[in-house]
C-alpha cells in the first residue's frame, strides 16, 4: 500500500514574497491583474499624451499655452481628470507600494537579469511616485491656476526649473518614469500572454526599449526648451486675449526677470 505523501513544507519566512499570478487564489489575482492593466490604460496612455503635449514647449510659450488651453477646454475635463488620471494613478501607486512591501529583494544572492529588472522596476516606481506627487501639487494645485490661466503655463514651469535642484529632479524623474513605463509594457505583454515564449519576449523587449528611449528623449528636449536660451524670461502671460469660457488676467507690462523674483509679472 502506497504511503501517504508528506504534507508540503511551508516556505521559510525569508523566502516568502509576492506570489505569482494564479487564477482562483483569493482576490490578489484580480487586484494584480487590475494593477497591471491600469499601468497601461489609462496611466500609460496619459503619460504618452503628457509627454507629447509638453513637447509643444519647443515651439515657444504661445504654442505651449494653446496646448494647455486645448486640454482644459475638453468636455467634462475635471471628471475625466479624476476618473482617468488621479484615481487610477492612486490605485496603481498604492498597490505597487503594497507589492513592494510584501516582496523581498534577493538580487544580492541571485544577481540574475530578471532580479535586477524587478528591483529597478520597484525603485523607478518609487521615484516616479515621489515626483508625480510634488509635480501635481506644484503645477496643478498651487500658485497660478493653469486651467484658468493657460497663458501662464510656460512661465510657471520655467520659473520652477530655474532652481537647479528642481531641474535635476525633473531629469532624473523623466528617465525613471520612462524606464518604469517601458519595462511595465514588456511585463504586461508577458503576463497577459501577448508575447509567449522567450524569442517573442526578447524581440518585444527591443521595441519597448526603443519606444521608451524615444519618449524619454522627447521629455528631456521639452525640459531643455524651458531652460534653454531660446525662450529665456518668458512673459508671465502670453495670452492677453480672453478665450471663450476662460477668464485670463491682463498681462504684465514688464517681463519677469529670472534673477529677481520681485520683478513685476513674475510667476510665483
Amino acid at each position: 500500500m502506497a504511503a501517504a505523501a508528506p504534507p508540503a513544507t511551508p516556505a521559510a519566512p525569508h523566502l516568502r514574497g509576492v506570489q505569482p499570478l494564479r487564477a482562483g487564489q483569493g482576490h490578489s489575482y484580480f487586484w494584480r491583474k487590475l494593477h497591471s492593466l491600469s499601468g497601461i490604460v489609462p496611466i500609460g496612455a496619459f503619460l504618452i499624451e503628457h509627454i507629447i503635449s509638453n513637447f509643444e514647449a519647443i515651439n515657444g510659450p504661445l504654442a505651449y499655452a494653446k496646448q494647455v488651453l486645448f486640454l482644459n477646454s475638453l468636455p467634462m475635463v475635471r471628471i475625466l481628470e479624476w476618473a482617468f488620471i488621479f484615481i487610477p494613478l492612486a490605485f496603481h501607486a498604492g498597490y505597487g507600494v503594497f507589492i513592494w512591501l510584501r516582496g523581498r529583494s534577493n538580487v544580492n544572492v541571485y544577481p540574475w537579469a530578471g532580479n535586477r529588472m524587478y528591483l529597478m522596476q520597484r525603485v523607478t516606481g518609487l521615484i516616479a511616485l515621489a515626483y508625480i506627487v510634488q509635480h501635481v501639487w506644484r503645477q496643478r494645485f498651487s500658485g497660478v491656476s493653469l486651467p484658468e490661466h493657460p497663458g501662464a503655463a510656460f512661465a510657471k514651469v520655467q520659473h520652477e526649473l530655474h532652481n537647479p535642484w528642481m531641474l535635476a529632479i525633473y531629469i532624473v524623474a523623466m528617465i525613471a518614469t520612462c524606464w518604469h513605463f517601458s519595462y511595465g509594457v514588456w511585463l504586461f505583454a508577458a503576463k497577459w500572454g501577448i508575447t509567449p515564449g522567450d524569442k517573442a519576449r526578447k524581440k518585444f523587449g527591443y521595441v519597448c526599449a526603443v519606444a521608451g528611449s524615444a519618449l524619454c528623449l522627447m521629455g528631456l528636449i521639452s525640459i531643455y526648451a524651458f531652460v534653454g536660451p531660446k525662450y529665456q524670461n518668458a512673459p508671465a502671460d502670453v495670452m492677453p486675449e480672453q478665450p471663450a469660457g476662460i477668464a485670463l488676467p491682463a498681462p504684465s507690462p514688464v517681463p519677469p526677470n529670472s534673477t529677481n523674483p520681485s520683478q513685476p509679472g513674475e510667476v510665483q
